[in-house]
């Protein structure tokens, strides 16, 4: 099932799926993915208090194979990918040398070989990047973006949905592990026990914890994607849940302090400007393109700007790249900012120099005030 394209951007392999749930559809990580599903109040409360179901069809999925993928891959990669056991996975940044970030990569280890995961938005400079890396090395790299999707569970009940759907104990599991499960097909799917008609789905159930509460990702054969999706949305409404689209998810991402890529950071920033230096990075594991920047700026322990956590004041939401400023003196900008709930407020992140970076410190932008908070870990 190939990847649809509506004016150039990138569609859901759901759309179709989505418009028959009367989703309304907005554009995502540069893919058309569903803005809500008619009521983002309500989807927001799946997400904090049950379970919400998430469409994650931006991704693109990269495999490295050969003897020297691991070394390959850590040597351009932030993190330590030789410390990777199979089952296991971590989350880098790509650098170029002058220490910017192109892109940020998950990689899990299997047997055979590497998976990494990215985004379908960067998709072709990124095999260009990596491709122009691979000189000697014993590696062969596969495009698999048109081969997987993936669909999340999220929320304080997404567990026990998990272990219901596929028994996996998703307490066991360490962040970003992943293994393989199945889930059962649904009884009223009339092929179901036909004989030559398998009763599962397979598919790579992965660990991960926005806001410290374990969800999970299924990563899934494309042309399995529309069954799984109704299975999960079944699986959430019994868990008094639903689907969740990307408005109340961005604002939820605020709140949890989590940066999205294309967004929040990108090749205008370093590590450390974004905050990422702490979850992207390993110092011990060696050489790696733009290292020699990131060490120059952790030895200097401090850098000219940086990303923020904001609380707008008023009822406007800023846009993107809205000025903020201090005393009539522009000290940064706005990267993203929504609504959300639980206190109603406004929130956003930016960057801003140093001098404007203290918790409390408050800045301006056209319609109003905005309050420099810290940062949720």
């Amino acid at each position: 099932m190939e990847t649809p394209l509506i004016g150039g951007v990138l569609e859901t392999p759901l759309a179709k799926t989505h418009a028959s749930a009367g989703a309304k559809m907005g554009v995502w990580f540069g893919c058309v993915l569903p803005d809500d599903f008619s009521n983002a109040a309500a989807e927001y409360r799946s997400a904090r208090k049950s379970v919400a179901l998430i469409d994650k069809n931006y991704r693109a999925y990269l495999s490295f194979t050969g003897p020297d993928r691991v070394r390959y891959l850590n040597a351009i990669l932030t993190n330590n990918i030789k410390g990777l056991s199979a089952g296991q996975g971590n989350v880098s940044l790509l650098l170029n040398p002058q220490g910017h970030i192109l892109a940020e990569i998950e990689t899990y280890a299997f047997a055979d070989k590497l998976f990494c995961v990215s985004y379908a938005m960067i998709r072709e400079r990124l095999i260009e990047w990596l491709d122009k890396y691979i000189i000697m090395d014993d590696v062969t790299l596969t495009d698999e973006t048109e081969r997987y999707g993936t669909l999340a569970l999220e929320g304080p009940r997404a567990g026990a949905a998990v272990k219901s759907l596929t028994g996996v104990d998703l307490e066991q599991l360490s962040e970003l592990a992943s293994l393989d499960a199945e889930i059962l097909r649904r009884a009223q799917d009339d092929t179901v026990g036909k004989p030559g008609v398998r009763d599962v789905i397979p598919c790579r159930v992965v660990k991960r914890s926005p806001g410290g509460v374990a969800g999970a990702e299924f990563v899934v054969e494309r042309e399995r994607l529309e069954e799984l999706w109704q299975i999960l949305a079944e699986a959430a409404r019994e868990h008094a849940g639903g689907p969740m689209g990307y408005g109340a998810l961005s604002g939820l991402r605020l709140e949890q302090g989590v940066p999205w890529f294309g967004y929040d950071f990108g090749e205008k920033q370093i590590p450390h400007e974004a905050g990422l230096q702490d979850s992207h990075i390993s110092y011990t594991k060696g050489c790696y393109t733009g290292q020699e920047i990131v060490e120059r700026v952790r030895s200097r322990g401090q850098v000219n700007r940086k990303r923020v956590q904001l609380v707008f004041s008023g009822d406007v939401v800023p846009e993107a790249d809205a000025i903020l400023t201090v005393d009539g003196k522009e000290v940064g900008y706005v990267t993203r900012a929504a609504k959300v709930l639980d206190p109603q407020r406004i929130l956003g992140m930016g960057y801003v120099r140093k001098e404007a970076s203290a918790p409390g410190t408050v800045v301006r932008w056209t319609n109003g005030s905005a309050t420099v908070t810290q940062i949720p870990t």
